[in-house]
Parts: structure tokens; C-alpha cells; sequence
């Protein structure tokens, strides 16, 4: 059987990235876009748009229309991800384009619709399949959907964490949180500014959590520049990571505890699959220092962070685009 043609997308809080068959990933950018506040005209896109994001340029303003992994603004959404396609240069064949879209394994019916509503609006007109997440990133994280057996996969993206037991590609126990990569980046700005008094842009927020994380490296502080907040001029700090594990611990217990509640509901015919093929970390947010030791610890089972963790959805969904895996869990639109 050939491989079907057309275009995978992983629409998420803070990237986006598309895949198209025949070329690969051809979009991996921020999900911003950059609206002229005169005109209401699309003046940037991606990386363009995020450059701005928190430097109040007068004539531009930059949206992130994804909020907690999925759409808020559906507008923006439609808007950003035509901009996508026109760039990815996404063109009609002799029939539709096969669009496969990535969303939370518990998005309501409401958001479901909102993702199909921002496809709808998309030029070339695409057959739209809506792929549940968890089920993207077991396929890209090496496990054969077609063969039944048992996964566990963790997804930790901007805005969600998605905690998913599956057979084959069907899903079995799953958990999504509302809590990922930002609501760390937003703890750690919190805790700075507290502790010293000191306002950090999004980006520094990150440098320093990805850079410290848990504090069981070998760095135990870092020194970043934000905004004195009495002052209101530019002054540096060396942050300890001991700050920074205390910031993150709340979303840390989050997501071990969704993991510690699946694990103890999992059917007991799935259970030697999962020990084997271990506890898969996938998204940007698995990357943070000491996560995957933590998790492993209070699991007592083998946790293993997945190659390249914030392509591994899209890797998914190319393979569900072009083999056609994964249709008893995915919505046909």
C-alpha cells in the first residue's frame, strides 16, 4: 500500500510544527503570530512574530492564540496556521490534502471543534483527522500501534501534560493536566522576583529552569539580567538552583502524581508491556534536569527520555498521516 500524501501538524502552546509527506518538518516555530494594530493585516509569523513578544512594539502586536494546549483565540489560530501552510507552500492535488492534527487526550468537545473550525478556514480545503496527543507520541516514541502492545507514555508540552496508558493505538488510562513548561517558567519568575526582587522576561525564565532544573547537576546557580523592580532599570542576579527546584515542585508532584494514579489503575495484562518498554518522557518540558530520575524514583519503574523529546508528537503523526495508524482513536472530520 502507498503512503498517503498530505500534511501533519503539532499545534501546541509554545511551537508549532508541520510535516509535510515527501519533505518532512518544514515548520517548527513558535505558535505566534503578529498582527499590525492599524491595519489588522498578518505582518509576522513563527520566530518573526515571538521576537517581539514582551518588547511593546507601538505597531505591532504579537498574539499567542494557544493557551494550556488549545485554541483561545480562533482567529489568530486560523490566521497563524494559513500563514504556516502558505509558507510550507502546501498546495491541492487532484483531491483534498490529508490533514492530521494533534490535540489533548481530554479536550472537550468544544475545543475539538474550535481546532476543526481553525482547520475549516485553511486554504487548500483539507479532509481533517483529529489525533489524540499520547497516541502521536507513543507512535513517534518507537512503539508499533498496529501490534497492540501496551505503552506508557508522558507528554509535557508548554501548556499540558498528557499521561497516557495505551494498547496498540487504542487508549486505555489517561490524565491530561493543564500544567506544562509555562506554568514552571511562571513559578520561577515569581520566585525571582520575590527572592530578589527582580522582574525576568519569558525567555530568561527559561534559560535558567532548563539550565538548573531540579538541582542535581553539577550548576548550582546561574547569573541572568531582568529589571530591577523598584529602580526600574536592568540589573544581574546569579539565581541558585535550589530556588529554582523549590519554584518548579509544585507542577513536578503534578505530573508524578498523575503517572503514581495510572500506574496503580493499570489492567494487569498491559502491566509487563509497560515495565518493559518503560515510562516514555516526550515535549519540551521532559527535558527539564533531574525530571526523568524523579519520576523513576517514585514510579519503581524504568523511565527513558525519548530521541529529540519536542519532535516526537510530530514524528507521531507523520507516521498515523502516512501509514494511516491510529484510526480507532481519532476523529474523522
Amino acid at each position: 500500500m502507498g503512503l498517503r500524501s498530505g500534511v501533519a501538524i503539532d499545534l501546541g502552546t509554545v511551537n508549532t510544527l508541520v510535516y509535510v509527506t515527501g519533505r518532512g518538518i518544514v515548520i517548527d516555530e513558535p505558535s505566534a503570530i503578529g498582527i499590525d494594530r492599524v491595519t489588522g493585516a498578518v505582518v509576522a509569523s513563527g520566530q518573526a512574530a515571538d521576537s517581539l513578544t514582551g518588547k511593546e512594539t507601538q505597531d505591532v502586536e504579537v498574539l499567542h492564540p494557544l493557551r494550556d494546549g488549545v485554541i483561545a483565540d480562533l482567529n489568530a489560530t486560523a490566521a497563524m496556521l494559513q500563514e504556516f501552510l502558505r509558507r510550507a507552500n502546501v498546495r491541492r492535488g487532484l483531491s483534498r490534502p490529508h490533514c492530521v492534527i494533534c490535540l489533548p487526550g481530554e479536550a472537550t468537545e468544544v475545543e475539538r471543534q474550535s481546532v476543526i473550525a481553525a482547520a475549516d478556514a485553511l486554504r487548500p480545503r483539507c479532509t481533517v483527522q483529529l489525533v489524540e496527543e499520547p497516541v502521536a507520541a507513543a507512535a513517534g516514541a518507537g512503539f508499533d500501534l498496529a501490534a497492540g502492545t501496551g505503552s506508557f507514555v508522558v507528554d509535557i508540552g508548554g501548556g499540558t501534560t498528557e499521561t497516557a496508558v495505551l494498547a496498540g493505538a487504542h487508549m486505555v488510562r489517561s490524565r491530561s493536566l493543564r500544567i506544562g513548561g509555562n506554568a514552571m517558567d511562571e513559578a520561577i519568575s515569581r520566585a525571582v522576583r520575590h527572592e530578589f526582587g527582580l522582574l525576568l522576561g519569558r525567555d530568561a525564565a527559561r534559560s535558567i529552569k532548563m539550565k538548573l532544573g531540579l538541582g542535581d547537576g553539577t550548576t548550582t546557580e546561574m547569573e541572568i539580567v531582568g529589571i530591577d523592580a523598584g529602580r526600574r532599570t536592568p540589573r544581574v542576579a546569579r539565581v541558585p538552583a535550589t530556588l529554582v527546584a523549590r519554584a518548579v515542585q509544585p507542577m513536578v508532584r503534578a505530573i508524578i502524581g498523575s503517572v503514581t494514579e495510572l500506574l496503580a489503575d493499570i489492567p494487569p495484562n498491559l502491566a509487563e508491556d509497560v515495565f518493559r518498554g518503560k515510562i516514555r518522557l516526550a515535549g519540551g518540558g521532559a527535558m527539564l534536569p533531574g525530571l526523568a530520575y524523579e519520576i523513576e524514583a517514585a514510579a519503581d519503574i524504568p523511565v527513558a527520555l525519548v530521541d529529540d523529546p519536542l519532535r516526537c508528537v510530530i514524528r507521531g503523526a507523520a507516521l498515523i498521516l502516512e501509514n494511516g495508524e491510529g484510526a480507532p482513536s481519532t476523529i474523522l472530520r
